[in-house]
């Protein structure tokens, strides 16, 4: 049997076990507020990985790349929606897949995108069902709840047979570190979107699709009356953002970058490793929080962390390991070729690095393949 030590790394291991338990998690607490979950897929990346979401393969997914769509419709995942605004340039890839029997849907905020979607529909001869994205909290695209445009869009997609529901990104949870606040985001992002989805029928335009979602208010999500269904991704794997907002723990963290020690500088309290950037992403997504993470968390390769131990600074293909500033801990004693694993700070990102994912199972280990970004 192949073992760990043998793998030229820097690679990317991926942990089944916390993953399932990170998986169960979520999925028992939509089970006990009776809403549908549709996992983000674009953190995995992997039918491997999606397999392990689902008894059988038809969905509900969310995909952030028509590539991603296509990739999982391959595989017999039938019930898509395409979180991404929608550009004309793709609608005929997006009526390609209509036609193979998978529902698609697209995403927009503009009357330009629904006259595009409605054109192409006619051009193409097939209906392709839109979600009009609302804004619920100025984190990025969509539109206010209150803007006339919502009904107006919705009600020209409605007449044209091409109108699903909204749907709508918590974004600002991502900067709510207590209970508290991640609670009061989930509701204001449920609030919202029953507030728009009953603009639009008093406006005779019917909203069958409530669709709201993130990992923070996922978990947080007290009451979710009103709403069809929830969306979040980056739960399957955790990362140091999540824990650092108190969504999980450290030690529920699935996935992590192995590197090796290749050189010291004592004089300036490095380690070097081979995992610059090209394996961790330039993804800084701790440095606004509580404790700043660096490039990583450096642990030990049982998965225990080291005291304060991070990677500090990266270049392409290089990782500087240090002390946290103003620590008292000292630096463990890393020889070269020993091995630490990395702990990311975004999942999505990192995983986006590497093409596919070491798993230890029982008997061997296995590689999941990923595909890549388009």
């Amino acid at each position: 049997m192949l073992n760990l030590a043998e793998l030229t790394t820097p690679y990317l291991l991926l942990d089944p076990v916390k993953m399932e338990r990170n998986i169960t998690r979520l999925q028992k607490h939509m089970d006990t507020l009776g809403v549908t979950l549709r996992p983000h897929v674009k953190t995995a990346k992997s039918i491997d990985v999606v397999r392990r979401l689902f008894a059988e393969g038809k969905g509900p997914i969310t995909v952030s790349t028509l590539k991603e769509a296509e990739y999982f419709a391959e595989h017999g995942f039938t019930d898509i929606t395409y979180a991404v605004g929608i550009s004309p340039d793709k609608l005929p890839r997006v009526v390609e897949l209509l036609r193979t029997g998978v529902t698609l849907r697209v995403l927009l905020d503009s009357m330009a995108q629904a006259k595009a979607v409605v054109k192409a529909a006619a051009q193409l001869g097939h209906k392709i069902p839109a979600l009009i994205e609302i804004d619920c909290d100025g984190e990025r695209a969509g539109l206010s709840k209150n803007d006339p445009k919502i009904v107006e869009i919705g009600r020209y997609l409605h007449e044209n047979g091409e109108f699903s529901g909204i749907l709508m990104h918590a974004g600002g949870s991502y900067h709510c570190p207590d209970k508290a606040a991640k609670e009061a985001a989930a509701e204001h992002e449920r609030v919202t979107a029953v507030a728009v989805r009953d603009q639009l029928v008093a406006a005779g335009v019917p909203c069958p699709i409530v669709s709201v979602g993130s990992t923070p208010t996922a978990h947080f999500a007290e009451d979710l009356t009103g709403v069809t269904e929830m969306r979040a991704g980056v739960y399957v794997f955790q990362d140091l953002v999540m824990a650092g907002l108190h969504v999980c723990e450290l030690q529920d963290i699935a996935i992590s970058v192995v590197a090796t020690v290749i050189g010291h500088r004592p004089e300036k309290g490095w380690i070097m490793t081979d995992a610059g950037w090209m394996a961790l992403s330039r993804d800084r997504g701790t440095a606004q929080q509580e404790v700043d993470q660096g490039y990583g968390l450096v642990c030990a390769m049982d998965g225990t962390p080291y005291q304060d131990l991070l990677v500090s600074s990266t270049s392409q293909e290089h990782g500087i390991v240090s002390v946290r500033k103003g620590s008292k801990a000292k630096l463990p004693k890393l020889e070269v070729g020993d091995q630490v694993r990395i702990l990311p700070n975004h999942a999505c990102a990192t995983a986006s690095q590497f093409e596919g994912y070491v798993v230890p199972t029982a008997d061997e280990l296995v590689f999941w393949p990923r595909i890549n970004y388009w």
